[in-house]
């Protein structure tokens, strides 16, 4: 453990990546509502300590940056801490018995793109600006909409302009420096030590707790805030008669403890909607267009719920929810035409079975937009369809025949809805309008 930081103590600077004035402006619109002014203001303090077209800063004291930013060490250290938690700077130090040596290295903050879909920054600037304020952030970062429908692309590819020319063998270049920005760590929010030895050996198998299963706890006791006594009573009753804890099980155990505590809510996840940078453009006023619109822009928990005359999803479903976008990190607006496309295939019921095979596929596929999806849910639909017709050498009027939602039609964009179809697709746009 190193001593308390002195004003004589050295630092030294190192830029571990390209900060672009796109940089500075994701640091002082998404990042300063989080860490504050003072730490904003380090940040940028720390990078003017560079010469321009420089790595590396000269070696100064604490002192200099007290000075030049009129703040006390603590308030310093404090501010430091912050950036560090966020994934802006990483602190070494050397130790002596006169005076420690500091480096301090510096990196870019995320995409805006990583940023709104970071479990924890996103939400955490949700809580800290509001709604109203959130929202007008997002507003900063939209790109503008163009529609391409009624052009073509006739981008030149390099082969087209440029001749191959003979030369040198290619020679690899290192050490070369690059945008690099660092994700947020955690620490170990749990105490394992606590944790296995409060569990009687006679329970767990030796191999139970493995950094998978660690990872796992520690993830779960961050997301729903569970302290070590009650995640041992939950691990506990996650064992099963081979001394190994469940992880579907343990899941489920926290999620209800979760619940149990706040009223019966449930995590943020599933009132997400898709991020604005994968939402299809606007400007097009088909059919096919007002549905994509609906499925970015309602949540799982919306949409799902708009299945139901006057009921909300079940608990069951929720998790099912819940586990795609943990689990198989898909986004909100994809979820919905999961879901659309698993009650429609299988007579209405939300079964784990069918959206697991589902959701594993489109994982595959890195499927991220409603319009992907759509696509490879009409392509596997009719590929079932196919081969079915092939075996009996005959149409399958159970598939041929069967209520397929009006989003399969090929010909949508110039197809007339129905006026139910219409009704449900207004009723979903209401609170858009």
């Amino acid at each position: 453990m190193s001593r308390n930081i002195l004003p004589a103590d050295t630092y030294m600077v190192v830029n571990k990546t390209i900060i672009t004035e796109v940089d500075k402006k994701i640091i002082t619109t998404l990042y300063q509502p989080i860490i504050g002014s003072v730490a904003t203001s380090l940040y940028f303090t720390l990078v003017e300590d560079i010469p321009r077209n420089e790595i590396m800063s000269n070696n100064e004291t604490h002192h200099h940056i007290m000075s030049t930013m009129q703040i006390s060490l603590e308030n310093f250290v404090i501010a430091r801490e912050k950036l560090e938690a966020v994934g802006l700077l990483k602190t070494y130090v050397k130790e002596d018995d006169n005076v420690n040596s500091y480096v301090y290295i510096l990196f870019s903050p995320m995409s805006i793109n990583d940023f709104f879909n970071h479990p924890i920054l996103n939400i955490v600037l949700y809580n800290n600006v509001g709604k109203k304020e959130y929202d007008k952030i997002v507003g900063c970062f939209k790109m503008p909409r163009i529609v391409l429908k009624d052009y073509n692309d006739i981008t030149c590819n390099f082969n087209t302009v440029f001749s191959s020319v003979n030369g040198n063998s290619f020679n690899q270049v290192d050490n070369i420096i690059e945008k690099t920005s660092s994700d947020i760590n955690l620490d170990s929010i749990v105490d394992f030590n606590m944790l296995i030895s409060s569990i009687p050996k006679s329970m767990v198998n030796e191999k139970c707790f493995n950094d998978e299963i660690k990872e796992l706890i520690n993830k779960l006791a961050y997301i729903y805030k569970i302290n070590d006594y009650n995640m041992q009573m939950l691990v506990r009753n996650s064992l099963n008669e081979k001394g190994f804890i469940d992880k579907n099980e343990l899941r489920k155990n926290a999620r209800n403890y979760y619940q149990f505590e706040n009223g019966g809510s449930l995590p943020t996840l599933v009132y997400s909607k898709q991020p604005e940078y994968l939402k299809k453009p606007s400007g097009d006023s088909s059919n096919r267009a007002k549905i994509i619109y609906t499925f970015e822009n309602m949540s799982p928990y919306d949409y799902l719920k708009s299945k139901y005359k006057n009921g909300e999803p079940s608990s069951r479903e929720l998790k099912i929810i819940e586990e795609l976008m943990v689990d198989y990190k898909m986004k909100p607006g994809v979820v919905n035409v999961l879901i659309s496309h698993v009650l429609n295939i299988n007579d209405q019921k939300f079964t784990k079975s069918y959206v697991d095979t589902i959701a594993a596929q489109w994982s595959r596929l890195n499927i991220e937009t409603v319009e992907d999806a759509m696509r490879i849910a009409i392509k596997e639909h009719n590929k079932f369809k196919k081969t079915l017709e092939n075996k009996t050498n005959k149409k399958v009027t159970s598939i041929k025949d069967e209520k397929l939602p009006s989003w399969f039609d090929k010909d949508l964009d110039t197809k007339e809805m129905s006026v139910e179809e219409q009704k449900e697709i207004e009723d979903m746009l209401k609170e858009f309008n």
